[in-house]
């Protein structure tokens, strides 16, 4: 699997989490296991250059907010653009894996 690839589908998971709101790294990681049944374990060496990416772009914003433990904890959450974003990549994401689907079927 391409880079590019799993680059885009981890976008892709981040926006489609962070669209049930505001979340912080750890919290946003731990969404996306336990929402994949404990299938795709999203490293920090992933996850924050992602979230800073997705930040360049304008697809989401960030705050220090206190935790529910007390600690400072950078949250994101999705900005209009990025709303706009994960409706376009859901989309294209439903085309491609029936793609995929059908060649398997063959």
């Amino acid at each position: 699997m391409s880079t590019s690839l799993l680059q885009g589908t981890l976008d892709l998971l981040i926006l489609k989490t962070l669209a049930h709101g505001p979340m912080h790294g750890y919290g946003i990681a731990q969404r996306i296991l336990a929402s994949s049944r404990q299938t795709l374990d999203v490293q920090q060496g992933s996850l924050y250059p992602a979230l800073h990416r997705l930040h360049r772009k304008g697809l989401v914003i960030s705050e220090w907010k206190e935790t529910d433990g007390g600690r400072m904890a950078k949250y994101y959450s999705l900005t209009k653009a990025g709303k706009k974003q994960l409706a376009e990549e859901l989309e294209e994401w439903s085309r491609y894996s029936t793609a995929v689907s059908w060649v398997l079927e063959g």
